[in-house]
């Protein structure tokens, strides 16, 4: 089964695909479900399920499972499945996330066999659908991130950007029309096989401990497939909106979190309006406290945007001249996020038996993949605050450790032990 340079047969699989589609956008394919069990794809899909790690489904078995008992053996089976029409996809797990909110997103995690189905299909498929997405829409995209939807946020909000509408689709995984999915599925693909393959995911319910609950809507939020599904599903208000409301602002999208960056209140209350048409026509709700529209004019007010605060402030130049410049710095809730992650893996009981080298070596990579996303050119502040965070809790973890009453003693000590111990650092130097 392992096939020698499967990424690149993979690549040049979706280059054609990607191109054959954007050549005619009426084109249907209806020979996909054979690039689905070919052995590079499998293979591949393999190796992209076993990096995302995830627990086992509802069957119980793990990756560690099954590279114990053989990767070639388990792929070559569900190729077999999957060639002779007999696969049949598990129910998906239900989990419960923790928000910081208090309350609890419901993730459902398919068992691996259908996570690595689901990904090679995810593999055949997409190039169809990339071919028709808008630029306006840059979540769970090949080449493209996060931070380029930012980048664009900001530019617009500098370029006379004053009027914001922060729109929350509420329950979107949940309230997803599945017969309007399969439509918009069919418009690209004939592939009876893959419609089918789709059709099941939607249809296998979660198991809810020991209750099976099967529903007419939503897809699962927590599969491979899902955000493949969502882009799929949300492409018809890219489309809609680049035919009627660019004259209203500039919409930027990632999966559901979206946001219309305006020049005036009454252009946004135009593209609020039609916002919520389009929802309709997709049987979308806005949420109604969530949603609303922000004045950025003199900097009162601010919106959270893909875990980052967006707010117009005064910025002095060198020469002593004064602008109004949107900054951009991380919110309260990935603030908060952050410290929690921080105490858990420093100031807990389970940790004062561990080295500060253990604990840094544990930490280290969290900082760097906060810095990377969070560091800004005026998010400096917020960064210094965070490193000063991480010094306290190691402080109140080495005082403990050392059975010390004050908490806060020794911060100067402890601070320049875990930098020469090689603790990195969120703020630039």
């Amino acid at each position: 089964m392992q096939t020698n340079n499967s990424k690149e047969k993979v690549r040049q699989l979706q280059n054609k695909l990607y191109l054959t589609a954007k050549k005619c956008s009426s084109r249907r394919f209806h020979a996909l479900y054979d690039k689905v069990y070919r052995d590079d794809v499998i293979y591949e899909a393999w190796k992209r399920v076993k990096a995302n790690q995830g627990s086992s489904g509802v069957d119980g078995i793990t990756i560690e499972d099954i590279e114990a008992s053989g990767v070639n053996r388990y792929l070559t089976g569900i190729q077999t499945e999957l060639k002779s029409g007999t696969y049949r996809p598990l129910p998906v797990r239900r989990v419960m996330i923790p928000k910081l909110d208090g309350s609890q997103r419901p993730l459902g995690i398919p068992c691996v066999k259908d996570r690595i189905v689901q990904m090679a299909t995810k593999i055949a498929i997409e190039p169809v659908f990339e071919a028709d997405f808008k630029d306006c829409s840059y979540g769970f995209r090949p080449k493209r991130s996060a931070k380029q939807a930012l980048e664009v946020v900001r530019k617009a909000c500098n370029n006379k950007g004053y009027y914001v509408v922060d729109a929350d689709i509420e329950k979107f995984f949940d309230n997803v029309n599945q017969d309007k999915l399969m439509a918009l599925i069919e418009l690209r693909i004939s592939d009876r096989r893959i419609q089918k393959l789709i059709r099941q995911w939607l249809k296998s319910g979660i198991l809810n401990g020991n209750i099976l609950e099967i529903s007419e809507l939503g897809t699962s939020q927590g599969s491979v497939i899902s955000p493949l599904l969502a882009n799929i599903y949300l492409n018809t208000l890219d489309r809609l909106w680049e035919k009627y409301g660019l004259t209203h602002g500039i919409l930027v999208r990632y999966a559901d979190d979206t946001v219309i960056i305006c020049k005036n209140k009454k252009s946004a209350n135009h593209a609020l309006t039609l916002l919520q048409y389009i929802m309709g026509k997709l049987d979308l709700k806005l949420h109604p406290v969530k949603t609303k529209i922000v004045c950025m004019w003199d900097g009162q007010e601010g919106f959270d945007f893909l875990g980052m605060h967006h707010r117009r402030m005064t910025t002095e130049t060198r020469q002593g001249n004064t602008f109004q410049e949107t900054y951009q710095y991380p919110s309260r809730k990935a603030m908060k996020k952050m410290k929690s992650a921080i105490k858990s893996n420093v100031n807990s009981r389970s940790l004062l038996v561990a080295s500060e080298e253990d604990l840094i070596k544990n930490l280290n990579p969290k900082i760097t993949g906060w810095k990377n996303y969070y560091t800004t050119k005026t998010s400096d502040k917020w960064m210094q605050a965070l490193d000063w965070y991480i010094i306290c809790t190691f402080t109140r973890w080495y005082n403990k450790k050392h059975q010390r009453r004050n908490h806060m003693s020794k911060v100067g000590y402890v601070r320049s032990t875990l930098y020469e111990k090689g603790l990195k650092r969120m703020a630039t130097a």
